[in-house]
């Protein structure tokens, strides 16, 4: 029986890739000084209806359980976390910076790069309403994508400011009833064609001038031919903390990014896949933008905010189809091997002094084989080193991948094994490790 539609079954492999993936969402989130949360995967539908309204229902997986509750499984972290944020931040001191890997669950239509379930790289800041925390945020989506191995020529960051919009629907004289409507026109001017859009804007109240003047706007590329105003000095201040944390040349000022969800108050941004000619795809790698109402309108509390969200799926598609996961993603382990059936007592004791007083993950087989076929077995499972117990007092270290320089085996005192093996697992550049 096969998997749900939209789905997947994580084997060995496929898992192996997700850590890789999970492990840099850690290390980068950490060194920007975020430190993780969790919450349930289960929560009360009435935080989703809450923030998006009822037509989300259609979108999620959503259940009444046995103490008469209507439920549904999180189709995403933020009404999640601004409950938390609610609840506990008085135990916390401001800013808050706080990253998550959730698995989110959406039913909807499938298609390439969109799944009924995927995870979810998120990183919020609460607590300051300035540019700075704009610009951390977006720093640490281009050093994350970086760290894959993407650069310039693979992507870009598309920045905008949802106020520079309102301020200009304001003074062409849009009724404020109609803001939403507009900006998610917008917010699909690309997947739209030129028509559509006219004939979308001229039901939404607009003139034949008015929507001159909004395709005017669009075509602004520079940070500095902007309407002078809060929002467009707001971005200037982003770029200025941006340049400064080396993210210069990763992105760009660009109109169309509005975000379609209601709730962003400020600046946003997306992260896009660029083609070869260094035009933006339609695939977005990342999105996010300042929630300063949020908090607000779902728990009561006053608390600006702003963060992101990054997904494995499309970033998995992009690091597979440019080459960019390690070939190496066997955990280079120690395969303990021993040459008589004498020695297997000796060699599990071993095994489990090994485990625990190195940093060593050691394998060894589970079946009697002859010396050949453990050798052959160990380098099957990827080990770095073999281990052959030859008496109760010597052993030989074995690589089965020599690093530069190092002798290929040696003859080892097992007394002294453990000390042994944490010196050559320095030297050998934690080549046991993952």
């Amino acid at each position: 029986m096969p998997a749900l539609p939209g789905f997947r079954d994580f084997l060995p492999d496929y898992w192996t890739k997700q850590k890789y993936i999970f492990q840099k969402f850690r290390e980068n989130a950490q060194k920007f000084g975020f430190v993780e949360y969790a919450g349930p995967i289960l929560e009360p539908l009435e935080l989703y209806t809450k923030k998006s309204g009822e037509e989300i229902v259609n979108q999620l997986y959503h259940f009444r359980d046995k103490g008469e509750r209507d439920v549904a499984l999180r189709p995403e972290l933020t009404p999640t976390f601004a409950r938390l944020v609610a609840e506990h931040q008085r135990h916390y001191k401001k800013p808050l910076k706080w990253f998550s890997i959730p698995q989110l669950f959406r039913y909807e239509r499938q298609q390439k790069g969109r799944l009924r379930e995927h995870f979810q790289f998120n990183a919020d800041i609460v607590g300051l309403s300035n540019p700075a925390a704009d610009a951390e945020l977006i720093a640490l989506v281009i050093r994350t994508l970086r760290s894959f191995g993407l650069g310039k020529e693979d992507f870009t960051i598309r920045l905008s400011h949802r106020g520079i919009w309102l301020d200009f629907l304001k003074k062409i004289d849009i009724l404020p009833e109609n803001f939403l409507k507009i900006l998610g026109i917008i917010d699909k001017i690309e997947r739209n064609s030129p028509e559509k859009t006219q004939n979308l804007l001229l039901e939404a109240g607009l003139t034949e001038k008015q929507i001159k003047n909004l395709l005017d706007l669009l075509k602004i590329t520079e940070f500095s031919s902007l309407p002078a105003s809060e929002f467009s000095n707001y971005l200037t201040e982003i770029t200025f903390d941006l340049d400064a944390l080396g993210c210069e040349g990763f992105y760009r000022l660009d109109l169309r990014i509005v975000r379609g969800l209601a709730y962003y108050t400020g600046a946003v941004f997306e992260a896009f896949a660029l083609d070869k000619q260094g035009l933006t795809t339609g695939r977005a790698i990342a999105g996010g933008g300042r929630y300063d109402d949020l908090v607000q309108n779902l728990m009561g509390l006053d608390l600006p905010a702003a963060g992101f969200g990054m997904g494995d799926v499309v970033l998995g598609d992009i690091l597979q189809e440019k080459g960019l996961f390690p070939t190496n993603f066997v955990k280079k382990s120690l395969f303990l091997c021993w040459n008589s059936p004498e020695m297997r007592k000796l060699a599990l004791k071993l095994a489990m002094d090994i485990r625990v007083q190195t940093g060593c993950f050691v394998l060894y087989s589970l079946r009697e084989l002859s010396l050949s076929k453990q050798l052959q077995h160990a380098a099957e499972q990827g080990a770095a080193a073999a281990l052959i117990l030859q008496s109760e007092a010597l052993a030989v270290f074995k690589w089965l991948e020599v690093p530069d320089g190092r002798i290929g085996e040696e003859t080892v005192q097992i007394e002294n094994i453990c000390e042994y093996l944490n010196s050559h697992i320095l030297l050998a550049g934690n080549k046991f490790l993952l």
